[in-house]
């Protein structure tokens, strides 16, 4: 079983709202309901909204939710969070809609606790809030970390930075508007896996070195968990045939001009040229596949029509390897 939690908060009775914190909410749970077959991924997230006076969110409802999240032994818990965030000297605080002063909010140390103490195998915290980076951060020590195994924790800023909200288009914050890119695809491996660390990669890379807000990743796991299965990149066929075309480390796969289906009328005409081998064409277009997510390279060559026109080769790249020992453990 896979619950995610989804809050999303504008409205605020006593200190100033927001725009885009709700769409957010809107957009996470849409993208996390399914898979992108269709099939469904988190059981019907619960949605919690606070869009205007008659939709007013109280500290005790995000708190009684966060609680009913975490308590259950399912294999992912998600919390997401966009709204106001508050720090000071005691720590931090998810601000709900009848906060005065930030700090009568929801304590991240009682998220923090919760989460801890939940028989969950997964549980997975991200926050679109400001100063969301202290998350996770011992009260004594500013900068150190203490997460349990099994937690991840992804934040749109550190504990100093403000999360930035998008300039045009329709309003929500930068880091969730890149999380969902992320999860629709952007950030999904050659299986279509999207993970905290992928989603976590693409945001960072997509702010670039000289943005205001740098995102926050902590993580204690034992093994990768998937938030989302996107479309893969290369037909998983194709990634199983590695071990069958490259069948030990470092093989370098022989070419030779009939896995080249394409003829100009001058080299139909030249005896000397062997007529394409539809099986040899088959494997080559295999091993073009694995060529555009760099999986295979030339050897000596720098595209593979040179490679097959004279007779060169075609090797696994470092990554080619990684999944090749992947499939050869039943890992794929």
């Amino acid at each position: 079983m896979r619950k995610a939690l989804i809050v999303g908060i504008d409205h605020y009775l006593h200190i100033s709202g927001l725009n885009g914190c709700v769409n957010d909410a809107y957009a996470v749970k849409s993208v996390l309901e399914r898979n992108a077959d269709g099939t469904v991924n988190f059981i019907t997230p619960k949605l919690i909204i606070g869009t205007n006076s008659e939709e007013t969110v109280g500290r005790s409802t995000i708190k009684e939710a966060v609680r009913e999240l975490f308590k259950d032994d399912s294999d992912v818990a998600l919390f997401y969070f966009a709204g106001h965030g508050y720090i000071e000297d005691t720590g931090g605080y998810l601000c709900a809609a009848d906060c005065k002063t930030g700090d009568d909010g929801l304590s991240l140390d009682e998220v923090m606790t919760l989460a801890k103490k939940s028989p969950a195998k997964n549980k997975v915290i991200i926050l679109d809030s400001c100063h969301g980076g202290i998350t996770g951060d011992k009260p004594a020590g500013k900068g150190m970390a203490e997460i349990p195994s099994g937690l991840t924790i992804l934040t749109a800023s550190t504990a100093d930075q403000y999360a930035m909200e998008k300039q045009d288009g329709i309003p929500g914050g930068v880091f969730t508007s890149l999380m969902v890119d992320a999860l629709q695809g952007a950030a999904a491996n050659l299986v279509g896996d999207v993970t905290p660390g992928s989603v976590y990669a693409h945001i960072d890379q997509s702010l670039g070195p000289w943005s205001g807000q740098r995102p926050i990743f902590k993580t204690n796991v034992k093994s990768f968990v998937s938030l989302r299965k996107a479309a893969a990149p290369i037909p998983l066929a194709d990634l199983q045939s590695l071990t069958s075309l490259f069948p030990t480390e470092g093989y370098e796969f022989p070419l030779d001009p009939s896995y080249e289906p394409e003829r100009s009328p001058e080299q139909k005409r030249d005896r000397s040229i062997p007529a394409p081998d539809p099986d040899k064409n088959a494997v080559f277009a295999v091993l073009q596949r694995l060529v555009k997510v760099n999986l295979v390279r030339p050897v000596g060559e720098e595209h593979m029509w040179h490679a097959a026109w004279n007779s060169k080769t075609c090797q696994l790249t470092a990554l080619g390897e990684h999944y090749r020992r992947l499939v050869e453990a039943d890992m794929i």
